[in-house]
């Protein structure tokens, strides 16, 4: 394994295949145990739902059929600054 990822999307009746909002990955070496690769996993889940969720409720997300526009947030807001 040398990467780990996640991915929010918005949820349809097939099972992950929603549009997607949010996506991330880390980078993981063979000298990781199990146990840092489920913390790590996790880390990068919140990260990404936080990003996905706050570019949704701040309506920067725009559906075209069943792929997404996502705009960037302003420089110097709070997902700016603290999400990448």
């Amino acid at each position: 394994v040398k990467l780990i990822g996640a991915t929010s999307h918005y949820v349809t009746a097939d099972l992950d295949e929603g549009p997607i909002i949010e996506q991330d990955i880390i980078r993981v070496t063979h000298g990781q145990s199990p146990e840092d690769y489920v913390s790590l996993g996790r880390d990068v889940e919140s990260q990404v739902l936080a990003r996905a969720i706050h570019a949704h409720i701040h309506r920067r997300v725009f559906l075209n059929g069943n792929k997404t526009v996502v705009f960037p947030a302003s420089p110097g807001s709070f997902a700016s600054e603290r999400m990448g």
